[in-house]
């Protein structure tokens, strides 16, 4: 019989004033820059002609064997957790893109200057070919490393009617503004 863990080891490890991560892949995007890549890898509301851009994300034979993606197939969308590595620096407070420049707490925003510059995105996963995930709506740069990948469940990672804060405000008075692709935003 395995020996289990003393009940107070919590006590008995020190916190972490460190962590060390290693990258397990990498995101090979068509965005080469910062500049057009979208800001989320679902559109709110696209026009009927909007076709999101397909990726790859390649998984280190090194570090991830080929039996890590067992039982992928069949999940519509995955979660990507990346290391957004051209982000250096952060502020407390930032300006988001959309609606009134008002200057918020960077941990109240999805922006990429953040104290560790963690991504998070949801794309919808096409298929699996060996350690090649094929994807389409990514929102992440080519190059980008990936931490780590893990399936997209709706009972426990969707909650629509949850309240968002300033950003439904923002969708609110937003909805007679044109959109980024120029037009009038639907009602």
């Amino acid at each position: 019989m395995p020996k289990l863990p003393p009940k107070d080891y919590i006590q008995t490890v020190n916190f972490p004033t460190e962590i060390n991560l290693q990258p397990i892949g990498v995101v090979h995007s068509p965005y080469k820059e910062r500049h057009g890549t979208p800001r989320q890898s679902q559109l709110k509301s696209a026009p009927s002609t909007y076709q999101p851009a397909t990726a790859q994300i390649e998984l280190f034979s090194d570090i991830v064997p080929q039996e890590a993606l067992k039982d992928m197939e069949g999940f519509e969308r995955i979660w990507v957790i990346a290391w957004l590595h051209l982000n250096k620096h952060w502020n407390p407070t930032v300006i988001i893109p959309r609606g009134p420049r008002i200057r918020r707490g960077t941990l109240a925003t999805r922006a990429p200057h953040r104290p560790n510059p963690i991504g998070l995105s949801a794309p919808k996963l096409i298929k699996v070919e060996g350690l090649i995930l094929h994807v389409e709506g990514i929102d992440l740069l080519d190059q980008t490393p990936v931490l780590d990948i893990k399936p997209y469940v709706s009972y426990c990672d969707a909650f629509p009617d949850a309240k968002c804060g300033y950003v439904d405000e923002v969708e609110k008075a937003s909805e007679h503004e044109v959109d980024v692709f120029g037009k009038n935003k639907p009602k």
